[in-house]
């Protein structure tokens, strides 16, 4: 079986993390799989490239910019090729544009629309694990374009769907999808199989756990995911399109300060829109009279302020 790994910037912070990260490539690959590694840049190196580059202009290009925070991950492919070959796994670096990645021209925010990974098969065929910087791509021109933020997760599903691969696991800091953020929720509990489509609501109305773009792609091409961590070993959570009848009713909460809005995701969640909205949160000024409903969930404007207090409440009600 082919199988894409995505590692995000957590897990390569360091050195011991890096080595753990091959290492889970390499038991993946010892139980008989090909193995395609993407990764995200280290830490927060990309958020230091921004500072950097605003300090010495306020507005720096666009076309510049990517060319420098897409550096970020090739740095941390290089590393991680650098780390599976002394480990003794032949391992070889690829940018986004060498893995095959055509985007439109919009920097700071392309879109995929070409994954043509022939370098990464002859790579397989040749017995290395081929190790893609993320978040990146080229124009049709070979201009350098970024995917915005959490492109990385985009550039493991473009390239698990162009290789065709049986699974794209997504590894970072967190056991997989949980109910709520449970920094913020200490009660929130692990899903373990959630709707592409409920996570997708999730994500636009504030959740970071999958980017929206990652989710929408996912859904076009029908893409399983598994979210792991790779600290811990949790067996984490299964993401796909499920039969109605396996859909759970409810995915989860999340907010977003800037827009004052907390979001509960679900097929169930319309129906108890009005309910929560009666009994819950405007009894405590937690909300807005009115709310807005979709076919997967229902968002509450909240004071400004309100939005963790509302997001709790919430959570508390439906879980």
């Amino acid at each position: 079986m082919r199988i894409v790994q995505k590692f995000g910037g957590s897990s390569l912070a360091d050195r011991e993390r890096l080595r753990r990260a091959a290492r889970l490539c390499l038991e993946a690959r010892r139980r008989g799989s090909e193995v395609v590694l993407v990764v995200s840049a280290a830490g927060d190196s990309t958020d230091e490239m921004i500072r950097l580059a605003r300090s010495l202009s306020p507005q720096p290009p666009a076309r510049e910019m990517d060319a420098l925070l897409a550096t970020g991950e090739q740095r941390s492919a290089a590393l991680m090729a650098i780390t599976l070959n002394a480990l003794g796994a032949p391992a070889r670096s690829f940018t986004g544009w060498q893995a095959g990645l055509i985007t439109d021209e919009r920097h700071g925010g392309a879109r995929v629309v070409l994954a043509n990974p022939r370098l990464l098969i002859r790579s397989l065929e040749e017995g290395e694990i081929p190790v893609v910087a993320g978040f990146q791509g080229a124009t049709p021109r070979g201009e350098i374009t970024t995917l915005g933020r959490g492109g990385s997760d985009t550039t493991a599903v473009a390239l698990a769907a162009a290789l065709e691969a049986g699974r794209c696991e997504i590894y970072s800091d967190v056991d997989g999808v949980y109910t709520a953020d449970p920094r913020l929720v200490p009660e929130a509990r692990l899903v373990p199989e959630a709707d592409s489509r409920d996570l997708l609501a999730l994500a636009e109305g504030g959740a970071q756990v999958l980017h929206a773009a990652c989710l929408r792609l996912a859904i076009e091409n029908r893409q399983r995911l598994t979210l792991l961590s790779s600290f811990t070993g949790a067996s984490g959570s299964e993401v796909a399109l499920l039969d109605e009848a396996a859909r759970p009713a409810l995915a989860g909460v999340t907010r977003d300060e800037s827009a004052h809005t907390v979001t509960l995701a679900g097929p169930a969640a319309p129906g108890l829109a009005e309910t929560l909205l009666a009994e819950t949160l405007l009894p405590a000024g937690l909300a807005a009279p009115g709310c807005l409903v979709t076919e997967n969930s229902v968002s509450y404007f909240t004071p400004p302020g309100k939005e963790l207090e509302a997001l709790r409440a919430v959570h508390a009600a439906v879980f």
